[in-house]
């Protein structure tokens, strides 16, 4: 027998009603079909579930078409790990048949590019080379690189343009894999937005500093103006960068929105392997307004953005 004086409560009397009636969020009409390997992609992507993700992915792939279709502005800004795991052919592909109208890159973006151009491989082993002090030491990825910044800011180029006509110009063997030479070739323009201290090449002997900001500050107005383009029904996509894209991309859209004094009515989407704080608050949440939309997509790079440029290619 209990000593408490209060007793437990009673279901009984309890009002219920039908299930029938109740308003719920998951029907079996949303539910995901069982896909003949014998049928089109196409027809695999509408077997996808039309609830959360699934769903999201669906309506984003015909948001991207519309962008397409109706020629609006297509902004994928990159961080380089979309470099690193063998992506550039994909997104060179993209931008060849229009999904793609402008790329955004961080200073990491140019080098892994740049390496793949001339030696058909990139990304250093790290932990091995920083014990004895040869990390980030590659002689013609610091000559390069820094003597094609450094003529470009001589020449009013912004960094993304002087480092891709320096590739595209180039002999180097594996050119075909790079995004800068193809996007200089295709007049798809590319902004880099350097942050001093990060990348190899700004301890390398060639280094200017005066030339790296202003080049990259001459990007960063570019990409502003690029911004402009997004308003009513454009598209701009954050590939892997946590931090560096995320934050231009948000001063960016101020800039483009106090001298435009509107850029609205666009679509955003994060692609990345987990959840970050700044590409969620930055890309997705905060710059939309009544009429735009935000995703966010979990998953590795090398699965997701190949379906989904397979999705919109079908």
């Amino acid at each position: 027998m209990s000593k408490y004086k209060i007793k437990p409560a009673s279901p009984k009397g309890l009002k219920t009603y039908s299930l029938q009636s109740r308003r719920s969020k998951v029907d079996v009409k949303n539910f995901a079909h069982v896909f003949n390997p014998d049928k089109t992609f196409t027809q695999f992507i509408d077997s996808l579930p039309n609830i959360l993700a699934g769903k999201d992915f669906k309506e984003f792939i015909s948001l991207m078409k519309e962008a397409r279709d109706r020629n609006k502005a297509i902004i994928f800004a990159l961080g380089a790990h979309v470099i690193k795991v063998g992506l550039s052919p994909i997104i060179i592909d993209m931008m060849k048949r229009g999904w793609i109208t402008a790329l955004a890159l961080n200073g990491a973006g140019i080098i892994h590019d740049f390496e793949i151009a001339f030696a058909g491989q990139t990304s250093e082993e790290v932990e091995f080379q920083i014990k004895n002090g040869h990390f980030g030491m590659a002689k013609e990825t610091g000559d390069m690189l820094n003597d094609a910044i450094s003529s470009g800011a001589e020449g009013e180029l912004g960094l993304g343009e002087a480092v891709s006509k320096m590739i595209a110009d180039s002999d180097f063997p594996y050119k075909k894999f790079s995004l800068l030479s193809a996007a200089y070739n295709l007049n798809v323009p590319v902004t880099v937005h350097v942050a001093i201290g990060t990348d190899i090449i700004h301890f390398h002997p060639k280094i200017k500093g005066e030339a790296l900001g202003k080049a990259s500050l001459r990007d960063f107005f570019l990409f502003c103006s690029l911004l402009e383009k997004l308003g009513g029904g454009g598209v701009f996509v954050n590939v892997g960068s946590a931090v560096i894209l995320p934050e231009v991309f948000l001063k960016a859209l101020s800039f483009a929105r106090n001298k435009q004094g509107h850029v609205e009515a666009f679509s955003t989407a994060v692609f990345d392997f987990i959840h970050h704080y700044r590409p969620y608050q930055n890309v997705v949440k905060r710059p939309l307004g009544e009429k735009g939309k935000g995703f966010y997509f979990i998953g590795h790079h090398e699965i997701m953005i190949p379906l989904l440029a397979a999705s919109l290619k079908s």
